[in-house]
């Protein structure tokens, strides 16, 4: 072979190679995609739905839900694993980057994923019961430093929302306040309604029909600035600075995905979730819409797990 034949076949092998990247981009996506995801039937599953459903068409491949059980160890652990071309993706709740600070996982939260978006946030609502003399978050948080340990607060379970809620609320407003967990969101309610337990931390949806019929009494919502889903309601924040917490939704690709296809399934799923008829669907389950870049959804995970952190180690939260 003379050299300049070597040349131009070396030539040829470079471009293929520094091409072969962009091409793929270019080409994506080439077959139906999979959103990996929490069992059928709760709020993580209906935003997968929902988003599958919206994406399809414009990125013109046919989206797929697979419903896995076993919480976000088994979803994480399928993506953290599959092939980084897009095609299979992570939609899942806040428990998957929280849990790793409570129990042992298959995944790592920061570095074994490629962020694509914060889909959708839900604030809870601390409740009391109205026997409760506390018609406040001021008059709550004396009424437990007056009585330390005589209040119960209920929750879905260790490490769920509502435990990490209360635990957060106990951290920073100095309060001692037992906890009495439940299995699922509607224990909670029988037992808050019936007397047993003093308060939760709760999801809208599932106390608010309790709110308007007088059998629970609803003194703050849990986000850093007030909520649209209870406007009404003012945060726990304006008594307990920097307090901030609340169900998230988000979606996440495995790690190494090429940056074009990233930014491509961003920009679909943010486009959705702005649309006023998507906004909409989820505000009536009470869920508000966020819709963030990749970079946005990058830094909640890290500030959440750094926040959180400090809360399970002092309170010495653990799941075996």
């Amino acid at each position: 072979m003379s050299l300049s034949h070597a040349v131009i076949g070396m030539f040829v092998v470079g471009m293929t190679l520094f091409n072969s990247g962009p091409a793929s981009s270019q080409n994506y996506p080439s077959r139906p995609i999979r959103l990996v995801t929490s069992e059928p039937g709760g709020g993580t599953d209906f935003a997968a739905r929902t988003i599958a459903l919206g994406i399809a068409g414009p990125l013109g491949q046919l989206v797929i839900v697979d419903n896995r059980g076993g919480g976000s160890n088994i979803a994480g652990e399928i993506v953290t694993r599959a092939t980084a071309d897009g095609h299979t993706l992570l939609v899942t709740g806040g428990s998957f980057w929280v849990g790793p600070l409570f129990r042992k996982t298959t995944y790592d939260p920061i570095k074994g994923f490629s962020p694509i978006s914060l889909l959708v946030k839900s604030p809870n609502i601390l409740v009391v019961n109205p026997s409760v003399a506390a018609n406040s978050v001021g008059d709550l948080v004396a009424l437990a430093r007056a009585k330390p340990g005589a209040l119960n607060y209920a929750s879905g379970g260790i490490g769920t929302s509502s435990h990490l809620a209360a635990e957060l609320f106990k951290y920073m407003a100095g309060v001692d306040i037992v906890h009495i967990p439940y299995k699922g969101s509607g224990a909670v309610n029988i037992n808050l309604i019936g007397g047993q337990v003093q308060l939760t931390f709760a999801t809208v949806a599932s106390v608010a029909s309790h709110i308007k019929a007088g059998r629970l009494k609803a003194l703050a919502v849990t986000s850093a600035k007030p909520s649209t889903l209870v406007p009404d309601l003012p945060t726990v924040a304006a008594t307990v600075p920097g307090y901030d917490t609340g169900g998230a939704t988000a979606m996440f690709a495995s790690p190494g995905t090429p940056a074009a296809i990233v930014s491509r399934l961003n920009r679909e799923v943010v486009r959705l979730l702005n649309q006023a008829d998507v906004r909409e669907k989820f505000f009536n389950v009470g869920v508000e819409t966020v819709g963030s870049s990749p970079e946005q959804l990058a830094a909640t995970v890290k500030s959440e797990m750094a926040r959180l952190g400090k809360v399970v180690k002092d309170a010495g939260i653990r799941v075996d």
